[in-house]
């Protein structure tokens, strides 16, 4: 009898993972719709007053203040609540220990869907950012490489929580609801319901220091010219790097 070896997955097996995944995802309408459709709402909705205020540096509030939390609102929705639901959904329906047993590792779903969730992003923020330049007058961010990073810390971050979300949710469901929580919770002290001025000063210097207000208060100051606070940079990296480490002491695959 002929022995047989098995061989890892190749680059074919990730493409065909990463299709079936983005095929999953297409079909969760909710995913689809609201972090693209509830960002571009919220800055439609500010749109009229926010673009005729100037702020600095010739910016408008819209540039300033709208788009920084728009993006950040599809950064959030995406990582914290959509990534999560369906992680544990694979894990609650046996597919992560059915991986577990062929030469594909479980941790390629959870790394098929990370891509495929980013691409997710990556539409939403492109779609706002499309809108808001050739229908309401938006200028891009004075430092643009600062902004670019500051997002890419910020789905780090986000993701970090996600991750994190994923590990403890014993259920589909109740990923969605803790994500929605933590959602909301991170929102509220980091000016997804109007600015911070109005919170308590200890709640607002808490939120800049929780990714959801980091990621808004540092990309406004990119998208203003003016200089980054390093307390906001170093939160975002601190949750980027501690959130999957937790997330896999945490874990469990079945």
């Amino acid at each position: 009898m002929t022995a047989t070896t098995a061989r890892r997955p190749g680059p074919r097996a990730w493409l065909t993972l990463i299709r079936c995944e983005a095929k999953m995802v297409a079909r969760d309408t909710a995913g689809l719709v609201v972090p693209i459709g509830l960002p571009l709402l919220i800055m439609v909705m500010n749109a009229s007053s926010a673009g005729r205020q100037e702020v600095v540096n010739g910016r408008s509030a819209l540039d300033v203040h709208v788009l920084p939390l728009v993006f950040t609102i599809v950064i959030a929705s995406v990582g914290i609540i959509n990534m999560p639901s369906f992680l544990a959904y694979y894990r609650r329906s046996g597919i992560l220990r059915r991986f577990a047993v062929t030469p594909a590792s479980p941790a390629m779903v959870l790394g098929a869907q990370v891509v495929v969730s980013l691409g997710q992003a990556v539409v939403g923020i492109a779609v706002a950012y499309a809108v808001a330049v050739t229908a309401l007058g938006a200028r891009p961010p004075a430092h643009l490489g600062v902004a670019l990073g500051v997002v890419g810390l910020g789905v780090a971050a986000m993701y970090g929580l996600g991750l994190l979300v994923a590990a403890v949710a014993p259920t589909p469901n109740s990923a969605v609801a803790i994500g929605l929580v933590g959602f909301f919770a991170l929102g509220a002290v980091g000016g997804l319901f109007g600015g911070t001025d109005a919170l308590p000063e200890p709640v607002r210097q808490v939120g800049g220091l929780l990714p959801f207000g980091a990621t808004v208060e540092a990309l406004s100051a990119a998208w203003a010219g003016l200089p980054v606070d390093p307390t906001n940079l170093a939160a975002l990296v601190v949750t980027a790097v501690l959130g999957p480490v937790v997330a896999a002491a945490l874990f469990r695959w079945q």
